[in-house]
């Protein structure tokens, strides 16, 4: 590893804790329609997240270029390559790591989806962008999401298929990997034992309570992950800044869901 992926993990995880508190607000197209939900105001969606101080944030590079300056120097800055839904309906890598390292970014980040007849294509994605960071000493993030075609295309997190999902990103040489939590304590406890780069697990679909989101998160940092990167129970919450500091209190400090969302007032 480079000295260059050395400082900029660094400053993915410059927290006391060890661990990180992300926000993600880069959907893009998996969303639809663009005039609902939490992203219906990109902006505002961004300027939400930035005001739950969090360690850093991922976002599509046309989105960067455009309303990121203002929030320079106050968290870590992730680019966004990928860009699929799962449907392969879109499939593009619209962002390289010289892409990344042009945006002033700490890190790049690839989602894929994999299972199904193009997951070739996506671990392809993570490799080339792999091999092309390693030259500008720019970490990769993986957010690797598994699919189910059982009824159509769906994004699943059962235990098997977190645990190849994860196979997947450091088989791949990716620097940190984010997936999601399966709801299984032991099984997600054996999948970050084994895997030997940093585990951050997706927000996920959004919880009815703040409670539950909560809860995940603390499961999954007693089983050994490193963070979360949360989007839509932080953009999508009614008071943002209450949740983020609940997520700080469960991500940083190791209170309980119940004590962090006693804190946070939320």
């Amino acid at each position: 590893m480079s000295l260059g992926t050395k400082v900029r993990l660094a400053r993915l995880f410059s927290h006391p804790s060890g661990n990180l508190f992300g926000g993600a607000v880069d959907h893009f197209v998996g969303y639809g329609d663009v005039r609902k939900g939490g992203l219906a105001d990109l902006p505002g969606a961004l300027a939400r997240v930035m005001a739950g101080k969090p360690d850093y944030v991922s976002i599509q590079p046309g989105a960067a270029r455009h309303l990121w300056p203002q929030y320079a120097g106050k968290a870590a800055l992730v680019i966004q390559a990928g860009c699929f839904t799962p449907d392969d309906r879109i499939s593009e890598l619209i962002a390289t790591p010289e892409d990344a390292v042009r945006a002033g970014a700490d890190a790049l980040a690839v989602a894929i989806p994999v299972r199904g007849a193009t997951e070739g294509k996506y671990i392809r994605w993570l490799t080339d962008s792999v091999n092309a960071a390693a030259r500008y000493g720019m970490p990769v993030v993986a957010h690797i999401y598994p699919r189910d075609f059982t009824d159509g295309a769906k994004i699943v997190f059962t235990p098997d298929e977190i645990a190849y999902a994860a196979r997947i990103g450091y088989e791949s040489g990716v620097d940190v990997i984010k997936i999601g939590y399966t709801g299984d304590f032991e099984s997600f406890q054996e999948t970050v034992r084994t895997c030997p780069v940093p585990v951050v697990i997706a927000g996920g679909p959004k919880t009815d309570t703040l409670l539950g989101a909560l809860q995940q998160t603390a499961d999954a940092i007693r089983a050994g992950a490193r963070g979360a990167v949360v989007g839509r129970n932080l953009w999508g919450h009614g008071d943002p800044q209450k949740a983020a500091l609940a997520f700080r209190g469960v991500i940083h400090d190791g209170l309980s869901a119940q004590e962090a969302l006693a804190k946070a007032g939320a």
